[in-house]
């Protein structure tokens, strides 16, 4: 008798069990369709910018006054640089980079000769992962960047960049994909691809703000100067010694 009630149990662990995991799948969101009307860039972002500040995947994963965070620069520019998530100080102000990495982000622009809106800055994803803890930030999983994969997509595809910067471990992971034997620090300053796009791989700002040895500078720095080489920016001889030992 106990070993019936044990089997009657075990089958109904099973049941739930199954009926969780069909929930599960029932609830895991659709991945985006974005198929962009006709126009010029400018008018193309508007109407991008409204799909995604709109999304309801987006908008069901905001905290309490976060805000969907889109993108931002010119929108034919020559680099685009594309981030991870949104934190706290760019969930405030809906805009991406506006924290202490990204005056740092700033200030590397500056160094290159340009100005902050002369270039395109995102985020693969668009609102920043909630976590419990009272401070810090959480990485996203591909699971979440990959729903919001498609409007990043979009977004390269309007502003046709001749250079993508991946800023991160976690961006990389983001467009290239997960690898476990991949290590930043062996592939960063080295060219990949995404898309049809080149793509140059560097730490993020702030990987900087926590490690701002001049070597660590001066790597980034070495993989800005590849980027402005690149696009046949002109580079004068005060920006090529940036960061290297005094002698």
């Amino acid at each position: 008798m106990e070993y019936a009630q044990e089997l009657k149990l075990e089958a109904s662990m099973s049941n739930s069990a199954n009926q969780s995991s069909d929930q599960r799948t029932q609830a895991t969101p659709a991945i985006p369709s974005i198929e962009l009307p006709q126009g010029d860039p400018e008018t193309r972002m508007t109407w991008l910018r409204e799909v995604v500040e709109n999304c309801p995947i987006c908008r069901q994963h905001l905290s309490r006054f976060g805000k969907v965070v889109f993108g931002v620069g010119d929108p034919n520019a020559a680099i685009f640089f594309c981030g991870e998530a949104p934190g706290a100080d760019e969930e405030k102000a809906g805009e991406p980079f506006v924290g202490p990495a990204g005056q740092l982000l700033t200030k590397i622009i500056q160094a290159m000769g340009l100005q902050r809106n002369q270039v395109y800055i995102g985020n693969i994803l668009k609102w920043r992962p909630q976590h419990d803890k009272p401070y810090g930030n959480r990485p996203p999983t591909i699971e979440e960047m990959n729903l919001c994969l498609p409007y990043l997509k979009a977004q390269i595809e309007i502003v046709q960049p001749q250079v993508i910067v991946a800023l991160g471990t976690t961006a990389v992971t983001g467009l290239l994909g997960p690898d476990p034997s991949r290590r930043l620090s062996q592939i960063r300053g080295q060219w990949q691809t995404f898309g049809n796009t080149p793509l140059m791989i560097t730490f993020h700002p702030s990987y900087l703000l926590r490690n701002g040895t001049v070597s660590t500078k001066r790597k980034v720095w070495e993989d800005m100067l590849q980027v402005m080489q690149r696009i046949n920016m002109p580079i004068n001889q005060r920006q090529r010694s940036f960061f290297l030992p005094k002698t």
